[in-house]
């Protein structure tokens, strides 16, 4: 499928087997910056051992405020092979993770569904997560139907100005709210384990920008309209500006202590049961992971 590629909404429709590269900038070489045991993602994803995270380069969209900016846009990583993936994920398993969270694979998917087949020959049995930008082919989620547990998505954008600007996603919002309803197609209701750590389900992420509030209410208000309370979100104020927004006017600096109670409160108002908002902090840039090829 890689020599007509239309892996992701781009549809760029390139020969990556042959070397072309689309939006993404990639052939048909998987590239990982980092495996590592993440303690600082949802408390039902972490837990007390941790999510064993495995960070691939590169990206389809274009965030001006991506804080993995060294991996998404640079380039930052090191080429692996399928069976070396499915290798990772074992060793990630036998560092008692709670699970194998794969984060930005939609380039991938492809080499992802062959790793997970070898991986799951050679012993792995914790849940796999697929942690996404939301800007994802319906039918390529359709594709991980039966590999994926539990599916943790961004919602980023109502509006379709600020999508363009901010991440270059034309039709960002139609795109993203069909692939997250596939995503609960499959895997329907949120279960957890004894110690509540999600074993399947659905996380709706969404990051408050600052000066985008109105943004933020109608991804809110969308998801209650949507979708039961056995879909979780989570609601991040970890924003800091970094990368190219440190020029933008409007996202320039961190979320307000007013801009933050108000989405409290709206919260509180659409009565929404079950997930996680995010505390404010002071320092969150010292939670960016240093992508230094560990562990590949």
């Amino acid at each position: 499928m890689l020599n007509n590629c239309m892996i992701c909404p781009r549809n760029c429709k390139v020969n990556r087997v042959n070397g072309q590269k689309g939006y993404c900038r990639l052939d048909d070489k998987m590239k990982i910056a980092l495996a590592s045991i993440h303690k600082f993602e949802e408390p039902c994803v972490s837990g007390k051992e941790g999510s064993g995270t495995i960070f691939f380069s590169n990206c389809n969209l274009k965030c001006i405020y991506c804080q993995n900016y060294e991996i998404s846009q640079e380039n930052v990583g090191k080429e692996v092979s399928v069976e070396r993936l499915a290798e990772i994920m074992i060793e990630q398993q036998s560092r008692n993770v709670n699970n194998i969270n794969l984060v930005t694979p939609t380039m991938y998917v492809y080499q992802i569904i062959d790793s997970i087949k070898i991986a799951k020959e050679k012993g792995l049995k914790i849940p796999i997560i697929y942690n996404s930008n939301g800007y994802e082919n319906v039918d390529t989620i359709k594709m991980l139907n039966g590999y994926i547990d539990v599916y943790l998505p961004d919602l980023k954008y109502y509006l379709d100005d600020i999508a363009i600007k901010y991440s270059d996603a034309p039709n960002y919002f139609n795109v993203a709210t069909k692939a997250i309803k596939e995503m609960y197609n499959q895997v329907g209701k949120a279960k957890f384990d004894e110690r509540g750590i999600i074993q399947k389900g659905v996380i709706i992420r969404h990051l408050i920008l600052p000066n985008h509030i109105q943004n933020t209410k109608h991804i809110l208000k969308w998801i209650k309209d949507n979708f039961e309370d056995d879909v979780f979100v989570s609601i991040m104020a970890q924003y800091f500006p970094t990368y190219k927004a440190i020029d933008d006017d409007l996202i320039n600096r961190k979320l307000s202590i007013r801009e933050y109670r108000e989405i409290e409160n709206y919260i509180f108002e659409l009565n929404l049961q079950n997930g996680y908002m995010q505390d404010l902090g002071n320092h969150e840039e010292e939670y960016v992971p240093k992508f230094d090829l560990s562990n590949l």
